[in-house]
């Protein structure tokens, strides 16, 4: 029944990929990257079709907590469960799937991100009642992204056997999981159809789920059950700090690859993208005549083209470009940032060199 039906929205991580406009005191959902809202408010918004807010739950991190209740004032306080602090995904899955578990013993759980952009929001709730059906028979679903390229930055699922059609989608056995391929596999994989990205968004029965971490993850599992209902900070720091460290690992390694009764929808038409790079930003963001992104109050541009310009506004300059091409420049005041669009994945290189630097003021 669709008042078991909950969605978790899942908003830890610090975000390094739109570095240095994302921190990690202000992470990539936290930004008003697509028109007005950020994209935590979106990931709320295109909700309301299929989950009242009282069914709508942010797993995050207490330093992030205060933040996202702020842009998120009409969700009920206590439909947000905080981390002590960050042990990667897979103990916060296990965590708000606990929390579910002890709300309401039938719930159906879809994970979801907080940092992605979807366009085709009726798309986008059909497929989570796909997913919701299957899943009511038992089936832990991913929603897969039918790919559009030879993605190498994206893990794939791969399809196999059809278990026919749930709400006008068809749904298949996910035959494997297959992490972030060269670029001759990655080929193949949109060739042969079979192939999905991996999503990051999963649908479930918490009964179900948390009997895959039970088997998989025991000593996880075992923490997560010491925790009383309600929680309280003592008694959940004190589980975080017991869990071991082979078990900070995302939910994909920790539970979906060798979990049992797998099943995929290999979503088209959803209008996704989960803005990973500068450079995303021109696949959601209708660029003006000169193929120009600009998100800046002070902006000369002299024959200027294909060029993102982003400047927050605090360092009150103004930002002149003449004659450059495919260029990202990103000015937050205290970095400047200069590069390439297709070089614009590089910057998690220079958040690595910023880390062993000790330099987190720019972090």
């Amino acid at each position: 029944m669709s008042e078991h039906f909950y969605a978790v929205i899942m908003a830890g991580g610090g975000g390094t990929r739109l570095w240095p406009l994302s921190r990690r005191s202000r992470p990539k959902q936290m930004l008003s990257l697509v028109g007005d809202q950020t994209l935590m408010q979106l990931s709320v918004e295109r909700l309301a079709g299929l989950f009242p807010p009282e069914r709508i739950l942010v797993s995050t991190g207490a330093d992030q907590a205060e933040a996202i209740r702020f842009q998120c004032p009409d969700l009920p306080g206590e439909n947000f469960i905080i981390e002590p602090y960050s042990r990667n995904n897979a103990p916060a899955v296990g965590l708000a799937a606990l929390t579910l578990q002890q709300r309401d013993p039938q719930a159906v759980m879809a994970m979801l991100t907080a940092d992605h952009y979807i366009e085709n929001i009726p798309v986008f709730l059909q497929t989570l009642r796909a997913a919701q059906a299957a899943a009511e028979e038992g089936h832990l679903v991913t929603l897969g992204i039918a790919p559009t390229y030879p993605a190498t930055g994206f893990g794939y699922i791969e399809q196999g056997a059809s278990l026919g059609e749930r709400a006008g989608l068809e749904v298949f056995e996910a035959r494997s999981f297959k992490e972030k391929p060269d670029l001759e596999t990655a080929r193949k994989f949109l060739a042969d159809n079979d192939h999905a990205w991996n999503s990051g968004m999963f649908i479930w029965k918490v009964e179900r789920v948390l009997g895959e971490f039970e088997r998989q993850m025991p000593d996880l599992y075992r923490q997560l059950q010491v925790i009383p209902p309600g929680g309280g900070a003592e008694a959940l720091k004190a589980a975080w700090d017991g869990i071991p460290a082979r078990d900070s690992i995302s939910i994909d390694f920790g539970v979906m690859e060798g979990a049992e009764r797998v099943a995929v929808i290999p979503a088209s038409g959803l209008g996704w993208n989960d803005i990973g790079s500068w450079n995303a930003l021109f696949d959601v963001i209708a660029p003006d005549a000169a193929g120009n992104i600009i998100h800046c109050d002070d902006h000369i541009n002299i024959d200027s083209q294909g060029s993102l310009v982003i400047a927050n506004g605090s360092s009150g300059r103004t930002v002149v470009t003449i004659g450059v091409r495919d260029l990202v420049i990103v000015d937050t005041g205290d970095v400047l940032l200069v590069c390439h669009k297709e070089q614009a994945q590089d910057v998690r290189k220079v958040v690595e060199l910023l880390k062993q630097a000790n330099r987190n003021n720019l972090l």
